[in-house]
C-alpha cells in the first residue's frame, strides 16, 4: 500500500466554508480544442466545493484509503522541521499546487527513498526539479488544461484593472471619497492598443481569443508557431522571440512555462525596451520577471503598472517588495484555483491515481517526466538545460 502526502493550502480565515455563493457549476462539454476534461472513474467531493484548502483534501480521503492506502494532508511545507520534510521520506507519491508549492528539490528528491510519482494538482511543475526527477525515475504529471481557461479570465481582468485603474477607483469608494479626478488620471481605453502575449498555448491563446472583441492589435511569440487559420483568424502579429515583439506592445502578457530558457526572461534590459507607460502581466511564474527591475521599471514610470498572481517565494513574505511597488495589481497565486477549476483539477488528480494504482498508462497530456525523460506536454514545453 502506498503513503501519499498531499500539500495544500491553508483553510480561510474564519474556518471552512459551510455554504458557496452559487449552487453548482456551469455544465462544460470539453476544453477548446477538444480534450475531454478529467475522467476519473467516480468523485467523491461535491462541485463547486472548496478542495484546494487543507479539510478539501481534493476530496481524495475516502477513494484512497478505501483502496488501503495513507493520505496525509498538510500546509505546513517550509523549513527542516515541516511536517511535509518529516513526511517525505517515506512517501510514494507527493500531491502539490502552483498557488502553495511543495519545491521538490534534488536533495528532498534523494532524501525520498520511496517517491515515484509527484503530481500537481494545476498546471506548471517547475516546484519540481525536473532533472532530478529525470535521474531518479520519478514520474512528474500535471492535470493539463484544468485552469487554463481560468487563468485566461484572471488575465484578461488584470489588463483592463490596470489600463482603466480599476483598483484605486474601487478604493476612492471604499474609503468614503468621489475623487473622480483622481480615479480617471491613469485610466484609458484597451481599444487601439497593442497587446502581445510571451507564448500562445492554452493559456496564451484563450486570452488572445478573449481579448480580439476589444479591437485591439494582437501580437505573440512562441517556440511553436499557431496555425495560418489562427492567425488570420484573430489578426495576429508573430514574433520569433519576445526581444522583437515587446517594443511593439502597449501591454504584454506572461503565459509561458517556468524553465532555464525563460527565467529572468523579463530583465532590466528587456523591459526598457518596452514602451514607456506600458503594462506587464504576469500570471505565469514570478522568476521570468526580474523582482528588482519590475519594481525599478515602476518607480521609475516606465512602465504603468505590473500585475499578475505569481510571486517567488510562495507564499510571499510580508516585506516582499512587490507588495508595496507603486501601481501593481498583484493578487495571491489565484487565478488558476478558482472554485470551477479546483473542480477539474481535484478530478483530475484522482484520475491520475487511479491510472497509476491500476497500472494503467496516464494521459499523455498529462505527461511531464516519465520513463527518465521529458515526456507528453512536458516534452512540448519544458527544457532541463
Amino acid at each position: 500500500m502506498a503513503k501519499v502526502l498531499c500539500v495544500l493550502y491553508d483553510d480561510p480565515v474564519d474556518g471552512y466554508p459551510t455554504g458557496y455563493a452559487r449552487d453548482g457549476l456551469p455544465h462544460l462539454d470539453g476544453y477548446p480544442g477538444g480534450q475531454t476534461l478529467p475522467t476519473p472513474q467516480a468523485i467523491d467531493f461535491t462541485p463547486g466545493a472548496l478542495l484546494g484548502s487543507v479539510s478539501g483534501e481534493l476530496g481524495l480521503r475516502r477513494f484512497l484509503e478505501s483502496r488501503g492506502h495513507t493520505l496525509v494532508v498538510t500546509s505546513d511545507k517550509d523549513g527542516p522541521e515541516s511536517v511535509f520534510e518529516r513526511e517525505l521520506v517515506d512517501a510514494d507519491v507527493v500531491i502539490s499546487q502552483p498557488f502553495w508549492p511543495a519545491y521538490l528539490t534534488p536533495e528532498r528528491i534523494a532524501k525520498a527513498r520511496n517517491l515515484k510519482l509527484a503530481v500537481t494538482a494545476g498546471i506548471g511543475s517547475d516546484h519540481v526539479d525536473l532533472a532530478a526527477a529525470i535521474e531518479a525515475g520519478v514520474t512528474v504529471a500535471e492535470v493539463t488544461y484544468c485552469n487554463s481557461i481560468s487563468v485566461a479570465e484572471h488575465v484578461v481582468m488584470m489588463i483592463l484593472g490596470l489600463v482603466r485603474n480599476y483598483l484605486p477607483a474601487h478604493r476612492i469608494v471604499n474609503e468614503g471619497g468621489w475623487h473622480i479626478a483622481d480615479a480617471v488620471a491613469r485610466s484609458y481605453d484597451l481599444e487601439g492598443m497593442h497587446v502581445g502575449t510571451v507564448a500562445a498555448g492554452r493559456i496564451g491563446l484563450a486570452v488572445l481569443r478573449r481579448l480580439k472583441p476589444f479591437d485591439v492589435h494582437l501580437h505573440y511569440t512562441d517556440r511553436h508557431r499557431l496555425p495560418t487559420e489562427v492567425e488570420q483568424d484573430l489578426g495576429l502579429t508573430f514574433h520569433p522571440d519576445a526581444a522583437t515583439m515587446v517594443p511593439h506592445c502597449d501591454v504584454v502578457t506572461i503565459n509561458a512555462p517556468l524553465h532555464p530558457e525563460t527565467e529572468d526572461l523579463f530583465n532590466a534590459h528587456l523591459i526598457s525596451t518596452m514602451p514607456r507607460g506600458a503594462y506587464l502581466i504576469n500570471t505565469a511564474r514570478a522568476k521570468i520577471a526580474t523582482q528588482e527591475a519590475v519594481v525599478q521599471a515602476l518607480e521609475s514610470g516606465h512602465l504603468a503598472g505590473y500585475a499578475g498572481d505569481v510571486w517567488y517565494p510562495q507564499p510571499a513574505p510580508a516585506n516582499h517588495p512587490w507588495r508595496t511597488m507603486p501601481h501593481h495589481g498583484m493578487t495571491p497565486h489565484i487565478s488558476g484555483s478558482s472554485l470551477s477549476a479546483q473542480t477539474r483539477y481535484a478530478a483530475g488528480t484522482r484520475e491520475i491515481l487511479e491510472n497509476f494504482f491500476d497500472g494503467s498508462p496516464i494521459r499523455d497530456e498529462y505527461l511531464i517526466v516519465d520513463g527518465g525523460k521529458l515526456a507528453g506536454t512536458g516534452a512540448h514545453s519544458y527544457s532541463t538545460r
